[in-house]
């Protein structure tokens, strides 16, 4: 069974190579609104969440973590549902590449580029125990601000608090998702510049790193688009985990603290340039 598994995964991610067609006229219409109908259906279900089952949730019996695990276990369910929705509506087809490492990591930081608008959600479908940073102005959306506090997300707040918080996030075996571009990937870019966010997070809680890669075929989703400009051809995206890296690499002792996470960015940043820059190797 893992030998078909991995046959399975592997040419799923052959099968991404093969660039979907681009719909026109009336053909993509179907796309159009089953792309906004999983949207709207997202942003209700989330609301709907936060008013029923998420409440539930918080008197079930157990200590606080108990109740963001079992949120966060909730959360991974909606967005896998979510993915799939978008899949069968075909604006995306979602293939992996050594998943397992993500699925058991815990208690570490996990990196990924942003290609699209949709990449936290497909992460978190993956994995049962994530949490991630979020911008203030997100706990104010009545739509999914429920979702955000039941699972134990963390506020980007002032420094000093959120390395707290994300230090005993990550005692607790979730582990973080960060995007050091801190945004989606400009058109014409490889990636953007990585901020050192993610390097701080890592050196100061001194957590391993683990780097996701995601790959995309065709320019969709993408920060110069609205959330309803539903791409004419399918995303194939194709999720490839990484080898985890240790912080004790760039230890504070070998130089001041400022000084190693300016390297590690740097490292970072250059792994995912010479990573993206290479073809996906086909089996």
């Amino acid at each position: 069974m893992p030998n078909q598994q991995h046959t399975a995964q592997h040419a799923a991610i052959d099968k991404a190579q093969t660039v979907a067609p681009k719909l026109s006229g009336l053909r993509y219409v179907p796309r159009w609104i089953g792309g906004v109908f999983c949207y709207i259906f997202f942003g209700l279900g989330g609301l709907l969440s936060s008013l029923t089952i998420l409440p539930l949730l918080r008197f079930w019996p157990g200590d606080k973590n108990m109740r963001v695990a079992r949120a966060q276990k909730v959360v991974s369910f909606m967005f896998k549902g979510f993915v799939a929705m978008l899949s069968f509506a075909g604006v995306i087809a979602v293939s992996t590449k050594n998943i397992e490492a993500l699925q058991q990591t815990k208690g570490k930081i996990v990196i990924a580029n942003h290609p699209t608008l949709v990449d936290v959600v497909v992460l978190i479908s993956f994995m049962p125990n994530a949490g991630c940073i979020v911008k203030q102005s997100l706990w104010r959306n009545p739509f999914i601000r429920g979702v955000l506090a039941s699972a134990g997300y963390i506020p980007n707040r002032g420094v000093e608090g959120l390395l707290h918080d994300c230090q005993q996030a990550l005692l607790t075996d979730t582990n973080l998702i960060i995007f050091p571009e801190g945004t989606r990937t400009l058109a014409g870019n490889i990636i953007n510049p990585f901020a050192r966010g993610a390097a701080n997070i890592a050196l100061r809680t001194q957590t391993d790193i683990l780097p996701v890669v995601l790959r995309t075929d065709v320019a969709g989703l993408t920060k110069q688009q609205s959330w309803y400009q539903i791409p004419r051809q399918t995303i194939n995206m194709s999720v490839e985990i990484g080898t985890s890296m240790s912080y004790l690499l760039y230890d504070a002792k070998q130089g001041n603290e400022a000084k190693m996470a300016r390297q590690l960015t740097r490292d970072l940043q250059q792994f995912y340039l010479d990573t993206l820059k290479q073809p996906i190797k086909s089996h």
